[in-house]
């Protein structure tokens, strides 16, 4: 039975961004196996991409108005007057900013609680907690791409229907290879070791901590931050004071499309994040066959198996340091790993595996559409 789903989302290509992917690659797996399937995300700065002859529709919406209540209220009428001429079955909301206007629509809302905001709202305890446990209490069904969110959205007070299904990765796309023009680009020869990070620069993705952890890396390591945010500078800034900065490549923001190349050009992949779910970037680098050195939260254990990468503490440098030379010092484990990476994405993290769980998930929340969320269920 096919689903029709109205998905309503904050962010969505071109914007960059772990939540824009997501959603963009979801609706098109789920598409793919012959739902009907409505994006709807805010009209972007700048031009778009040309939309796909084949795929979901993407209705794009203006929030002239962006204070809330008002842009509830604006967004809710958007979308009234679109479901009064088009049939949908469920509407499935990513990121708490749409959710308000979802459950005033009078379908069932699956939510997906993608953000470590989330996690620092429930850590903060108190009222914020509370707001934030009165707004996903009437969610029919939550999904979280990693056990932590689950447990965070129990302790918001969320009590029902609630599964981890982690994020995916396309793997036709991001597959194994090699890119020595980038590489050279970067000014990398053959002797050295580069190590990827691919995150927005900014605090909860822990790239302080891989800036610290510069000037303890073996001579041959090399850094490379791909991405942008409001701690470039800092981050500069202690390169500079610890001496580190001639060893260290910064690219700057780069489009999703050109990623596969930047995984190509890389030996090892390093997630030093503080606060996580299932690292987009992690997969996307382990779909190319490169070895993951993450930090020990979130989503990022159940992404990294002893035999496919490497865990460390968080805010660890020293940690860091060890793991990347150890990798650095051994080609034949480095290799290995990246094999084993590469085989797990393919058993597990699919966009098309994905889609899979997500659309039992439809299904489970069609099958009772009238029962508000009481029981626990867990899987």
């Amino acid at each position: 039975m096919s689903v029709r789903v109205l998905m309503l989302t904050s962010e969505y290509p071109p914007r960059i961004g772990g939540v824009a992917s997501h959603v963009a690659e979801l609706a098109q797996a789920l598409h793919d196996l012959g739902n009907e399937i409505t994006v709807v995300a805010p009209a972007s700065e700048g031009s778009l991409p040309a939309a796909p002859s084949i795929g979901p529709r993407v209705l794009r919406y203006s929030p002239w108005f962006r204070a809330q209540p008002v842009s509830d209220w604006l967004l809710a009428h958007w979308c009234r007057r679109w479901i009064s001429r088009h049939a949908i079955d469920v509407i499935h909301v990513h990121g708490l900013r749409p959710l308000r206007a979802a459950l005033t629509l009078g379908h069932p809302v699956v939510f997906t609680n993608h953000t470590s905001g989330f996690l620092k709202t429930v850590a903060a305890g108190g009222r914020r907690l509370e707001t934030l446990g009165r707004r996903v209490a009437n969610a029919a069904h939550l999904i979280a791409p990693s056990e932590e969110l689950v447990a965070a959205a129990r302790t918001a007070g969320y009590v029902g229907r609630c599964n981890y299904i982690p994020n995916g990765v396309d793997a036709q796309r991001f597959t194994p290879g090699t890119a020595r023009v980038l590489r050279a680009r970067w000014g990398l020869n053959d002797s050295h070791v580069a190590v990827v990070i691919a995150r927005r620069l900014v605090e909860k993705n822990g790239v302080m901590s891989a800036a610290l952890a510069a000037p303890l890396l073996a001579p041959e390591v090399r850094l490379v931050f791909v991405g942008d945010g409001p701690l470039r500078a800092a981050l500069e800034a202690e390169l500079r004071r610890n001496g580190a900065h001639s060893r260290v490549h910064f690219t700057g923001a780069i489009a999703n499309r050109d990623m596969p190349e930047v995984y190509r050009a890389a030996d090892i992949c390093l997630l030093p994040s503080l606060l996580e779910a299932t690292s987009i970037a992690g997969l996307e680098a382990m779909a190319c066959g490169v070895p993951l050195v993450g930090t020990r939260v979130g989503g990022i254990p159940a992404l990294i198996s002893d035999d496919s990468g490497v865990l460390v503490p968080p805010k660890d440098p020293g940690a860091i340091a060890a793991a990347l030379n150890g990798l650095a010092h051994d080609i034949a484990r480095r290799q290995a790993l990246g094999a084993a990476a590469r085989r797990r994405i393919e058993a597990n993290f699919t966009w098309q595996e994905i889609a899979r769980q997500t659309l039992a998930v439809y299904r489970a929340t069609l099958a009772a559409p009238c029962s508000p969320p009481h029981s626990s269920t867990h899987g």
